[in-house]
């Protein structure tokens, strides 16, 4: 831990102790939760960013949508609108947020919407669109509603039990509440992942006797998409680009980048940056730009010059079919 962040360990204490009362009163009924008698699926972690979320989200959908009736539900972070809005053929990133606005935009014949409120934003669903299942997208540490299913979502070089309680961690939520994880999923193991590896997370995390736990990395596409069509990533070897990434954590992406021994000059901003106009006027003037499919939904159509590299989550340990099957049985309840 850096020095300045032990410096905020008592802000720490204070927040966990906070914490712990709310789930106490949530735990014995005294806050009221919802349930429902239809399938809700939270994906979700306790920590802030960077887990995946958005990778294994698309999973599911892939997964699901075409047997049944689908909607997910997210925030909407740093969304530039309130409430409850349900996505259509009009809609921007900007209302909903640029996560859920990639998952309108990449799959059709789904639903997506947006509330902070999660139960009122069940509620209008249920209403409007009677899905089959909804999907809730970073929705672990609310209480207000309980998922039929949860997954939950842990780096493996940021394992969250060995994090700390914000401010001085990264932890949003008590590493206790875990035990409320019908899944846990170590996300981004590096390609020499081992049995060795495993059997030592495993070991730290100590899942529940009710948990399942598996092991993903990232892949990623061998092709840049864009306005212009696609690239094979092999034929941008030996030309300079620009490498714009606005999420939490980018440093598997510029490896992977720099492994394949590409030329190219990182610009890193925050996770869900909103760029201005003077950004937005910088990069129209860069000749090749390769960004993340999150980034590129929210700028592209400002920048002709500008493509992204596709991911997915690849399940170690030839897992990928027991995971369905997990979900599967689960539904199989309704």
């Amino acid at each position: 831990m850096q020095v300045f962040r032990k410096l905020l360990l008592p802000f720490s204490l204070l927040y966990s102790i906070i914490i712990m009362l709310r789930n106490f009163f949530y735990d014995k009924g005294i806050l009221n939760s919802t349930r429902y008698n239809f399938p809700v699926i939270c994906v979700g972690n306790l920590s802030v960013g960077g887990t995946g979320k958005t990778p294994m989200t698309e999973f599911l959908i892939s997964f699901l949508k075409d047997k049944y009736k689908l909607a997910v539900l997210s925030r909407g972070y740093k969304r530039k609108s309130k409430g409850f809005i349900l996505a259509d053929d009009h809609t921007t990133a900007e209302e909903i947020g640029d996560e859920p606005f990639q998952y309108f935009n990449k799959f059709k014949n789904i639903h997506v919407a947006v509330d902070a409120n999660r139960h009122n934003g069940i509620y209008e669903l249920k209403k409007l669109v009677n899905p089959d299942i909804i999907i809730l997208d970073d929705a672990f540490q609310h209480r207000k509603v309980v998922a039929g299913f949860n997954i939950l979502l842990t780096v493996y070089n940021d394992l969250y039990v060995d994090d700390f309680i914000l401010p001085a961690g990264n932890l949003r939520d008590n590493i206790r509440q875990a035990k409320r994880a019908d899944v846990i999923i170590v996300t981004k193991c590096p390609a020499d992942f081992n049995e060795e590896g495993r059997k030592r997370i495993l070991n730290k995390i100590k899942p529940k006797a009710h948990q399942k736990i598996f092991f993903s990395s990232i892949a990623y596409s061998d092709i840049i998409s864009g306005s212009q069509g696609d690239i094979k990533i092999e034929k941008i070897k030996g030309e300079h680009f620009n490498l714009v990434t606005g999420i939490a954590k980018p440093a598997p992406l510029v490896n992977y980048l720099k492994q394949k021994g590409l030329d190219f000059t990182h610009y890193s901003y925050p996770d869900h940056h909103n760029f201005s106009v003077q950004e937005i006027e910088k990069l129209k003037k860069m000749k090749l730009i390769i960004t993340t499919e999150k980034d590129y939904v929210r700028i592209a159509n400002s920048i002709e010059n500008m493509y992204y590299l596709g991911i997915k989550p690849e399940f170690l340990f030839n897992e990928e079919e027991n995971f369905k099957k997990v979900i599967s049985s689960f539904l199989n309840r309704y």
